[in-house]
């Protein structure tokens, strides 16, 4: 199993604030309902379907303010695991980092490793931009 992490992200809201946006796929459906196919979603779960990819998501653990464990479906070409953490280190001012979890034959991991770390780091960047 490969790790990848996010380099962390500072974002100025409290960590209530940005788990309560993130903890639920239903809250994602206005910014990605237009961008990816098939975009369906409720608390937990969410499919899609990017550059011709069917993708299944489901979030499999949360502990408030803290961390939302997601895990991809067993449909998904890859198997993976990522975490959003959030760590408050003063009123309005959040921490978040993106850790991944996949596992990657040796061919994948020199094809597509870099593109993946990569990948972790626009979309805690882009969450970041977006919660700011």
């Amino acid at each position: 199993m490969e790790k990848y992490e996010s380099k962390q992200q500072q974002i100025r809201r409290s960590a209530e604030q940005i788990y309560s946006a993130l903890s639920s796929f239903s809250n994602f459906t206005p910014m990605l309902a237009d961008k990816v196919e098939e975009w369906q979603a409720t608390d937990d779960e969410c499919s899609f379907k990017a550059k011709g990819m069917k993708m299944a998501l489901r979030i499999v653990d949360r502990e408030p303010n803290k961390t939302i464990k997601i895990q991809g479906a067993d449909s998904n070409p890859m198997d993976f695991t990522f975490w959003l953490q959030l760590k408050e280190v003063a009123p309005y001012d959040t921490r978040m980092r993106i850790v991944v979890h996949a596992e990657l034959n040796m061919m994948m991991r020199m094809m597509i490793g870099k593109k993946l770390q990569g990948a972790v780091d626009q979309m805690a960047e882009a969450i970041a931009t977006a919660m700011n």
